[in-house]
């Protein structure tokens, strides 16, 4: 099947946009929440960059806990509904007032600013979405945008030493009262994922496909310490434990050092 680089644009709308809506629990996003505040080590007001934000679940939680946060998202339908939440709560439960977080309509490889986040972090398996030439400007970007010394903070299932030591050709789900499976093949010389979803509810059914190119936690590293990084931790869970073989997520934790 042919799928292109920029499937992403697309994908996220109709009954896939509602299963990652209720793909992850609040209580796990206060606990990735709480692992983000650790990490980026700067202080209640600083300004976070939310980069893909999603429906902003991360942005609204870290802005409740006082931060300032901008999220940025391709996905017209994402940004829609995160600022229909934002107005919805205001005034928000926050220390920073009716400003701590603004959502913006845009792409991850162009990531506007100079020196102005105190923090960012990517999170959701999004890191997998870009080819290496997009991944460069990508994380150029962040590290053009972030002050010295602050952190980037990265979370990914799609690192090699997650995905493929438990790769399965076919999977199913079922969340809430939606059904998807999933056919997936691994491309070995490019290797990316070619991934087609199959999603149920009710007597309607939808399908789309997706590409995640996979990198190894020493190419991310490599690209990282490339854009002006330091890697200053990997985990391989919230709880901090080490990342190895299997782990089934890759937290990074990035310091930038020059750019």
């Amino acid at each position: 099947m042919t799928i292109p680089f920029n499937w992403y644009e697309d994908f996220f709308h109709g009954i896939p946009l509602d299963l990652w809506r209720k793909a992850i629990p609040l209580e796990h996003t206060k606990a990735e929440a709480d692992f983000l505040v650790a990490a980026l080590n700067c202080p209640q007001s600083a300004h976070l960059l939310d980069v893909p934000c999603g429906n902003g679940r991360l942005s609204f939680e870290l802005a409740r806990r006082g931060y300032r946060v901008i999220g940025v998202d391709i996905s017209e339908e994402f940004i829609a509904e995160a600022r229909a939440l934002a107005i919805q709560d205001q005034p928000p439960a926050t220390a920073g007032g009716s400003d701590s977080v603004e959502f913006m309509l845009g792409d991850m490889r162009s990531i506007e600013g100079s020196s102005v986040y105190d923090g960012a972090y990517c999170f959701g398996n999004s890191f997998g979405f870009l080819e290496y030439a997009d991944m460069e400007k990508f994380l150029a970007g962040v590290a053009r945008a972030l002050k010295p010394g602050a952190r980037f903070v990265i979370e990914t299932g799609m690192a090699a030493e997650s995905l493929l030591p438990k790769f399965e050709a076919e999977t199913s789900h079922q969340v809430e009262d939606i059904f998807v499976t999933i056919k997936e093949q691994y491309r070995a010389v490019e290797s990316c994922v070619e991934s087609e979803y199959v999603f149920e509810r009710g007597g309607t059914k939808e399908s789309c496909k997706a590409l995640h190119w996979i990198y190894t936690a020493a190419e991310i590293r490599r690209m990282l310490e490339r854009a002006g990084f330091l890697v200053r931790e990997m985990f391989g869970s919230l709880k901090r434990e080490p990342f190895v073989l299997g782990s089934q997520e890759l937290f990074v934790i990035a310091e930038r050092v020059w750019g």
